[in-house]
């Protein structure tokens, strides 16, 4: 398992590294279905991993100053409400195990298509073939909370693509600030949540010790590595993860337990 582990972290690095987003969504599936654990285990150490991955990935946006301030703040402090409320609704109990797979598989999916559409973006972005509406961006921001704080993902794969469309931001930007809203917002959730891993902490060492070593790689090779290739790839990835995920929200479902009725009473004989 620790191989297991070591290697999914490695891939959620690179590709954290490399795309600027989408990385952290193989995670949960990696944790529940790879390490068998159950989603509330696995939400709360999937959110823990996903903050330390990004913050690791942030810094070398930062140093080139490709964060950008106030379209962050726009569609990040809804974010972080949103965050919230979605972890608070799983801390209640309002959303079943199953249900919450099943949004993790959708939005894999989604992750999937909007992959297919990062040459759209950036022709967006080149062009500035933008609406550059606040509320919208603001509208996504909470979309994007209520994710995290329910499935346990960084958001990023709808991150970036609200950041380049709304707020015209060029891709190298966006994934920047993308990185820094998916520390914040996965922080945010795992707060509102109320439990920390406990039992299942040890897994997270292999996990962040391969997504260091992915990182560094990806830094290093992204310049060298087409674009395209990459992101059919990682489509490709998702499309499986959400199968995955969705099998298993469907064979964890709770199983009705069969009635048995009474047996008859017996009849009292007649008094004479």
């Amino acid at each position: 398992m620790v191989l297991m582990l070591l290697a999914g972290g490695a891939l959620i690095g690179f590709l954290l590294a490399v795309l600027g987003a989408g990385g952290s969504i193989l995670l949960l599936p990696l944790l529940v279905s790879g390490a068998a654990l159950p989603t509330k285990a696995a939400v709360p150490l999937s959110l823990l991993v996903v903050t330390l991955l990004a913050l690791g990935n942030v810094g070398p946006y930062i140093r080139r100053g490709q964060v950008a301030i106030r379209p962050g703040l726009v569609l990040g402090v809804p974010a972080l409400a949103g965050s919230w409320i979605g972890g608070s609704m799983v801390k209640a109990g309002w959303i079943a195990e199953m249900v919450q797979l099943g949004i993790f598989a959708a939005a894999a999916l989604v992750a999937s298509w909007l992959l297919t559409r990062r040459s759209a973006l950036q022709e967006a972005a080149n062009g500035g073939n933008t609406t550059g509406f606040p509320l919208a961006l603001a509208a996504q921001g909470v979309l994007v909370g209520l994710l995290t704080g329910i499935a346990g993902v960084g958001g990023g794969f709808a991150i970036v693509p609200a950041l380049v469309l709304l707020a015209g931001l060029p891709m190298a930007l966006a994934s920047g600030t993308s990185l820094l809203l998916i520390a914040t917002n996965s922080l945010v959730a795992l707060a509102a949540l109320g439990h920390w891993p406990g039992p299942e902490l040890p897994l997270m060492l292999p996990l962040l010790g391969g997504g260091a070593i992915g990182a560094v790689a990806g830094q290093r090779l992204a310049p060298h590595l087409p674009d395209r290739i990459l992101r059919q790839g990682f489509s490709a990835l998702l499309i499986g993860s959400a199968l995955l995920t969705g099998f298993e929200a469907w064979r964890r479902q709770p199983q009705a337990t069969p009635t048995i009725p009474d047996p008859p009473t017996p009849a009292l004989p007649a008094q004479r």
